[in-house]
């Protein structure tokens, strides 16, 4: 089974981080949301780190700030997932080329729809 860590998922049905969740669930993925703030979301339980994450990742989709994205990227790193998804909002230039020097396979866009999903099919 694929898996995914969901960085910013969110307990909010309303939020593409919990959108996320439920779409990459309903395709088969065993996912791992993180947040640090929450113990649950959508009944899988939240992790507060990447490193809580006990498997490792064939995919991580991120739904955070630019600001809070870069200072996250070491701890990226060290997961050596095979794609890092920075989803709109969560990236700018010096994030993407941050995460490049470091080695991430990262693919700036929406996560949701290459799998051929469509956020809007989560209300």
């Amino acid at each position: 089974m694929k898996t995914i860590a969901v960085v910013g998922a969110s307990a909010d049905r309303r939020k593409f981080g919990n959108k996320c969740v439920r779409a990459y669930r309903d395709a088969g993925y065993q996912v791992y949301p993180v947040n640090p703030a929450e113990s649950r979301i959508e009944g899988l339980p939240a992790c507060r780190s990447l490193a809580e994450v006990p498997v490792p990742l064939d995919r991580i989709s991120v739904y955070l700030p630019p600001p809070v994205t870069l200072a996250l990227l070491p701890e990226i790193a060290g997961r050596a997932a095979r794609e890092v998804w920075f989803n709109p909002g969560s990236a700018d230039g010096t994030v993407l080329a941050e995460a490049r020097r470091l080695g991430i396979a990262a693919v700036p866009g929406c996560s949701i729809v290459d799998i051929g999903r469509s956020p809007s099919d989560y209300p």
